[in-house]
């Protein structure tokens, strides 16, 4: 037997909230965790307070399934099977969906890429590869993608990587050690952990809020519309 591989079209799904302001933008653009959709993740990112100053972008993964529970349709970025190619493919999926949101709503060349869980590891691999873009990244309950040598992750404008005290899967030392790494390719990167399990909190809306206005301050921002 000869195992090959194939490339073939699909087409994925994304939400879009223009910004308040009245001129261009930053975009948030977000992931979700395994077995969520972009949904969850576009309510956990307008629970920012003051996010709504920024274009916010959900992007669901392209591997959808049922969950067995309430058969609602959820979806996974990737599994170990192809990594390679998987990782390739959804950078070219993230890349579309910036473009037509560029491409439909007034932007700047600001990002910040957000993810949870299993959508961290995206949110850094986009950042890493968002050409012509200034991009940080906000993480929860997830690590930095192994792969990522430091001449990539020296590309990012910021970090904030977060874990509640509680969480089974991202543990302590983990985030000790991305946050050691971040710092060892001079990624300006705040550590945070918060009284909480694997789960996105209030006191990680409230971080976030503060690294978007460390990021793009409001008095940077056009008025209100």
């Amino acid at each position: 037997m000869t195992e090959r591989i194939i490339a073939t079209t699909t087409h994925g799904r994304y939400l879009v909230i223009p910004s308040a302001v009245s001129g261009p933008a930053p975009m948030l653009v977000g992931f979700h965790g395994y077995g969520e959709d972009a949904d969850m993740q576009l309510e956990r990112l307008r629970a920012i307070p003051g996010s709504a100053s920024w274009v916010i972008v959900s992007i669901q993964a392209l591997h959808r399934f049922y969950d067995r529970r309430t058969n609602a349709v959820v979806a996974s970025w990737m599994t170990r099977q192809d990594r390679e190619a998987a990782i390739a493919d959804n950078l070219a999926y993230v890349h579309k969906c910036l473009d037509a949101v560029s491409a439909e709503l007034p932007t700047i060349r600001k990002i910040v890429f957000a993810g949870f869980s299993q959508g961290v590891a995206m949110a850094f691999r986009a950042a890493t590869n968002a050409t012509g873009f200034e991009a940080g990244v906000v993480s929860v309950g997830g690590d930095v993608p192994p792969e990522l040598a430091p001449d990539a992750l020296k590309r990012l404008s910021g970090a904030l990587v977060i874990r509640g005290a509680s969480d089974p899967w991202y543990l302590k030392e983990q985030l000790a050690a991305d946050e050691r790494r971040l710092k060892e390719s001079s990624v300006k990167v705040r550590a945070i952990e918060f009284n909480g399990a694997h789960e996105w909190s209030g006191d990680v809306a409230a971080a976030a809020s503060g690294f978007l206005a460390i990021s793009y301050p409001a008095s940077m921002l056009p008025q209100s519309r």
